[in-house]
This record gives C-alpha cells, sequence and structure tokens, in this order.
C-alpha cells in the first residue's frame, strides 16, 4: 500500500503549498535534439565527401504512461495529484504531444503476465518501478523484456538524479524521479528513539513495535530487506526471532499498522521520515510523531521510470522522463506524493513546510540489483514461515 492511502483514510486537510517558491529549472530550455553522421563514398570528380544530416526527434502524438493510481487521482478533495499536472505542462511544452495515464488492474503483474503470453502491452513509459520489480520481472521473463535500456544521453536532466538512487540495475532499465525512506515514527511520550536496531530486541521495546508483513507491502518488505541489510543473509532469521520474541506486531498493510499507532495502541510504528510533513499539514501532536533512524540509518526505496520495450514513441517517451525530471515537476511530485525528489538539491526548490519537516537518514541503506536477484523471493518466503510458526 501507498503513502497516499494514509490521506484518504484520514480525509486530512491542507491544500498543496506550491506558491511563493522559486524555480531554478524552469520551462524555457532547449528541446532535444537527434544528431547523426552519414559519410558517403567518393565522388564523380574523385574527392571524398561526407555529408552530415540532423534528425530532430518526432516530438508529435500520443504517448501512453502507465502509473499507480495516487499519481492520477488525490485520495483527499485537500490534495492534489500530480498527473493532472504533469500532463497539462508537457503538453504546453510540446504542443503536438497528448499524454494518456493508465492504470494497470493489477499493477506491473498485468504487464509480466501479458509478455509472459506474447501480447502487447499498451504503454510508453511505465512511472513506478523500484529494483525489486526488476529483480521480480527477470525471475518470471528471463531474457525477454518488458523495459529496454535507457540511453540517459537522450535526457539532459539525467545528470541531475543524486547518484545514491542508482538502482544497481545491469542492464540499465530505470531512472529514479523520487525516493523515500523507511524510518520508525513514534511518540516520543511514551519510548525513546532507540539507537541501534538491535535495541528494538530489548525489554524498553517489549510489546512497542508496530511492522508490517514482508508479504506485499512496500514498508513492510523494506523493513526487511534493512535487517538482512544489517545482519546478513544468515543473521537476519535470528534477529527477527528475537524481534517476535519481544512481542513486535506485524499486521498486513501499511494503514492497518498506522491506523493503530494512531490509535495508541503501540508507540512506535515502521513508516516513512516525512510523517512529520503529513502531522504538520493536519496540526497533529508532533510529539506522536518523532522519527528515529536507528544506526542513522533509513532504508531508501527509491521510485523509478523506464521505457517499455518496443514502444514506437521512443523521442516522446524520452522527452517526458527528462520532463518528469524538471525542477518544478520535481517540486510537485515531492509535495504531492511526499516523498523526496530524485534530483540533487541545487535542481529544486522545495518550500519550508516540506524541507522542515521531511528528514533523510545520515547513512541509506538499500539492497541492489545484484544482492538481490535470485534471494528477494527466499528471503521473504523464510521470513513468512517464522512469522507464521510464532
Amino acid at each position: 500500500m501507498r503513502r497516499r492511502r494514509f490521506l484518504q483514510a484520514t480525509g486530512s486537510a491542507g491544500a498543496l503549498g506550491l506558491a511563493g517558491c522559486l524555480v531554478q529549472d524552469d520551462g524555457n530550455e532547449s528541446t532535444d535534439t537527434t544528431i547523426s553522421e552519414t559519410t558517403t563514398g567518393t565522388d564523380a570528380t574523385g574527392t571524398t565527401s561526407e555529408t552530415t544530416t540532423t534528425a530532430e526527434p518526432d516530438l508529435e502524438g500520443t504517448i501512453t504512461v502507465a502509473t499507480y493510481e495516487s499519481f492520477l487521482n488525490a485520495p483527499s478533495e485537500s490534495y492534489d495529484a500530480p498527473g493532472a499536472f504533469v500532463k497539462q505542462r508537457f503538453e504546453e511544452e510540446y504542443p503536438d504531444a497528448t499524454v494518456e495515464f493508465t492504470v494497470p488492474s493489477n499493477g506491473l503483474n498485468e504487464y509480466i503476465q501479458r509478455r509472459q503470453q506474447g501480447a502487447s502491452v499498451d504503454a510508453d513509459v511505465y512511472v513506478g518501478l523500484n529494483v525489486d520489480d526488476l529483480v521480480r520481472i527477470d525471475e518470471n521473463l528471463g531474457d525477454r523484456r518488458l523495459f529496454q535500456a535507457l540511453d540517459t544521453d537522450r535526457m539532459e536532466r539525467a545528470s541531475h538524479v543524486r547518484d545514491d538512487l542508482d538502482f544497481g540495475d545491469p542492464k540499465g532499465r530505470a531512472l529514479a524521479y523520487d525516493t523515500g525512506y523507511i524510518s520508525l515514527v513514534y511518540d516520543e511520550r511514551d519510548v525513546d528513539a532507540p539507537a541501534m536496531l538491535d535495541a528494538l530486541t530489548t525489554e524498553p521495546y517489549a510489546g512497542k513495535l508496530l511492522a508490517q508483513t514482508a508479504q506485499g507491502t512496500d514498508t513492510g518488505q523494506a523493513f526487511l530487506l534493512w535487517t538482512i541489510a544489517e545482519k546478513g543473509p544468515d543473521g537476519y532469521l535470528d534477529y527477527w526471532e528475537q524481534l517476535l520474541e519481544n512481542d513486535v506486531r506485524i499486521l498486513g498493510s501499511w494503514w492497518d499498522s498506522y491506523s493503530a499507532y494512531l490509535d495508541d495502541q503501540r508507540p512506535m510504528v515502521v513508516s516513512y521520515s516525512t510523517d512529520q510533513v503529513y502531522a504538520n499539514r493536519d496540526d497533529q501532536n508532533m510529539q506522536k510523531h518523532q522519527v528515529a533512524f536507528p544506526n542513522d540509518e533509513g532504508y531508501a526505496n527509491p521510485e523509478g521510470m523506464g521505457l517499455v520495450q518496443g514502444t514506437e514513441e521512443t523521442d516522446l517517451a524520452y522527452a517526458f522522463m527528462d520532463f518528469v525530471l524538471r525542477g518544478e515537476v520535481q517540486r510537485t511530485i515531492a509535495l504531492a506524493n511526499v516523498q523526496f525528489p530524485a534530483v540533487a538539491d541545487e535542481h529544486v526548490d522545495l518550500p519550508s513546510e516540506f524541507s522542515d519537516y521531511a528528514h533523510r537518514p545520515e547513512n541509506p541503506v538499500s539492497l541492489g540489483y545484484d544482492q538481490l536477484k535470485g534471494n528477494l523471493s527466499g528471503w521473504i518466503d523464510e521470513w513468512s514461515r517464522l512469522v507464521a510458526s510464532n
């Protein structure tokens, strides 16, 4: 479950504050150009000639962008989804182009199944990939491609993306457009911030922590991978055994656990380090929304975009992905999704309502493609068996 469900469930108020902020990376930039060189042979006079031709990109037509529901439809009337803004501004920039969004009924699984069946995929770009999606694609499709390698030289702003958000994909299929950090959110009136992950297995935290299942929830899986990064593949199950003995409570979704947290059932929950942005917007007691980074760490969960293999709108697709990295678009997505921009700080200006309350860990942690490949499903299965047996 994505974080935006929180807004839907709470019906929280507070419009996005887009006014009063300068954007460093404005819309007055040159468009992409594609240059090709053709060398001819010896002419009639015996002189070797070389002809250079310049091919302009084809920026006319319709591009279909597949994404997730909350990118298009705000879960609360008090918030804006980024999709409408992205469509409007892109079509203003490229007046001969149209953006059509689509939401696969079963998310990325729908496209994996269609590729397995040899059916076409009705999209040119996918917005919402993460590294475990790429691993899952390869585990299911083998050599068949769902996304093609990106030629980042065709995107002027690809270099703006922070280095630490690299997916580590050997096939180079995804480029980050935002990121979140999994952390602990706690009520400082009832419990202290744990300095280390090991502290969660000790008596002061007995019966204090709420977490989510690693099967099918972004936060639950990220927390599991964080413990694997910390304890190693040979030690994480022992750590979870201790967590379970210390009465960690694992629920079926992020919203289930966060609802329990808001109802004061437990004073600590696995959640996002941007929690205080929501709390501030909703005028909540900030003592109940403190953010903890055990070991000074938080698990980075970047979201990326990719180019569907076989698209006939390659030029438009690259133009769209480059547009998403523009400063004003990065700011809009960050505010709407309450996630950090993917580009470096100098390429985006965020209002104080975001920058004052969104926290980054000193030491972001994540497992890359090579570490997850061949292991992810097994780790989750082993974790599930352990939890089920307790």
